[in-house]
């Protein structure tokens, strides 16, 4: 039972009492935002969560359980047997066929093992915590506030989009046009003494808006659609200023942390300046059109590349909706300055991502785009495209700034890119690049850029035995498939799985 059945019967149940998502996540002191997550399948339903969330709905555990794995056997081992962790059992033929001959049997071991997986994914965060040296936070970090608040709104605000399409059309802004003419726009509208200047003295300032005193100082040195950008973004500013939108947006559910209503004003204001700058209808016309080609749009907007990549991520118009997609931004380091996620897809917390991911793979060719289908270990598959941007400093690569902007989305709706045309889809998932999220939680056995072990596999270090990878746990079926040791050690019985080997 994976987390989409758990999700799918949970909700089954809620709307059973006839209860709102808002009254459940009430009850069990968790945001609506999250709960909608959970019940989508797009996040881990923790166990302790789901005994309390089975407490206030009145339904027995082992009943839900039967209820949410009313499968056939066939189709619960096939689920359960495609799992990475599940396969190092290195179950034969004869184990197989025991388990079909008793069908409750093969239902109960597949909800254990799905019970028991997610009790380890409630720990990865925790590991994850404890091992930077700092505790387990209580409730949300800011940025998960934020995370929470666009999922809740499904990263769609309709007054922004209509107030960018006022501001344009009073300011008369063709689909294509210079920082000045947006300057002079904002001069004339708002009153406003914009200056673009070189910067003063050391001061890495860009932009410095005094409301109260009226001026906008701008640095010079910022490239024209950074220039468009950021005058955007002051209109943004002052507009949510004029309608206090954030202020009633975060009013219907209050932040725990000061910080969040200030990231949420900023999120909208920038949300409004890709709003002002690429126009929803005409910019949905050209993505269905061009089928998300970003670099046509990028031409056909006078854009950048990044920009039009967040902008693709908020097309959620109920009547005109794009495709479900998460984003990232890493460095050459692989740290995430900018992820945001509709597709399904976890991103790692603490530790460095998959280096597996296209995103990363973009560095070894950064003058073109990186495309892949990715399997994670869930058997989820994604279809992932990625490019390199990079703007030097004094003509050198290490004085500026180099990013991979990755954009991806479920495998299913891979025909709406034209990226994944040249990319064969039979035999997905098994064809895709097997993924993980992070090496110290990621499942898989056999990784050859392992670059440390998984808080998943016990470790052992066995000095007899060496996969290609030193970090690569040993399971059991490898020391069957070798022979067993003389020290006959074996691994956690829990997982069945040692870990380690000789260097």
């Amino acid at each position: 039972m994976d987390s989409s059945t758990i999700g799918q019967r949970l909700r089954e149940l809620r709307l059973g009492k006839e209860l709102s998502q808002a009254d459940l996540a009430r009850q069990l002191e968790i945001s609506p935002a999250y709960l909608n997550l959970l019940e989508k399948g797009r996040r881990t339903m923790q166990f302790p969560l789901l005994l309390r969330a089975l407490e206030v709905l009145g339904v027995e555990l082992e009943r839900f359980m039967a209820q949410a794995s009313a499968r056939a056997p066939e189709d619960v081992l096939a689920h359960l047997l495609d799992d990475p962790l599940a396969q190092t059992l290195a179950l034969d033929e004869g184990d197989l066929a025991r388990m079909r001959a008793e069908p409750r049997v093969a239902t109960t071991i597949a909800a254990l093992f799905h019970l028991y997986k997610n009790t380890r994914a409630q720990l990865d965060v925790a590991l994850s915590k404890l091992s930077s040296g700092a505790p387990p936070p209580i409730g949300y970090a800011p940025g998960d506030e934020v995370s929470d608040f666009l999922q809740n709104h499904k990263n769609w605000f309709p007054e922004l989009e209509a107030a960018a399409d006022r501001i344009r059309a009073e300011a008369g802004l063709p689909r294509r046009f210079p920082s000045e003419r947006l300057a002079q726009a904002v001069r004339d509208r708002f009153g406003f003494d914009v200056a673009i200047a070189p910067p003063s003295g050391p001061s890495t300032v860009v932009r410095a808006f005094d409301p109260v005193a009226r001026t906008l100082r701008l640095s010079s040195d910022l490239s024209e659609h950074a220039l468009k950008f950021q005058l955007a973004h002051v209109v943004g500013l002052v507009l949510l200023d004029e309608s206090r939108l954030h202020e009633r947006l975060i009013a219907q559910a209050p932040p725990r942390h000061a910080e969040t209503g200030r990231l949420i004003k900023i999120h909208l204001a920038n949300y409004f300046a890709g709003a002002l700058l690429l126009p929803y209808g005409d910019f949905f016309a050209e993505v269905k059109r061009t089928r998300y080609d970003l670099a046509k749009l990028v031409t056909l907007f006078d854009s950048s590349w990044e920009m039009v990549a967040h902008r693709i991520c908020n097309l959620a118009d109920p009547e005109r909706p794009g495709v479900p997609l998460h984003f990232l931004r890493v460095d050459v380091a692989g740290n995430m300055s900018k992820r945001y996620s509709a597709s399904g897809l976890r991103f790692p917390h603490g530790h460095g991502s998959c280096p597996k991911w296209a995103v990363h793979a973009a560095f070894m060719s950064p003058q073109g785009i990186t495309k892949q289908y990715s399997v994670m270990p869930d058997g989820h598959t994604y279809f992932c495209f990625a490019r390199v941007i990079s703007e030097p400093a004094q003509g050198s690569l290490v004085r500026g700034v180099s990013y991979s902007i990755g954009i991806g989305t479920a495998a299913e709706h891979a025909h709406e890119f034209v990226y994944a045309d040249e990319l064969p889809r039979r035999d997905l998932p098994r064809s895709a690049i097997p993924v993980g999220i992070t090496c110290r939680f990621c499942e898989r056995a056999d990784c050859n850029q392992r670059a440390a072990p998984s808080y998943k596999f016990a470790f052992a270090v066995d000095e007899h035995l060496k996969k290609d990878n030193f970090f690569s746990p040993i399971t059991d079926a490898d020391a069957r498939r070798n022979g067993d040791h003389a020290d006959g050690r074996r691994g956690d019985t829990d997982t069945h799985k040692k870990s380690g080997g000789s260097p």
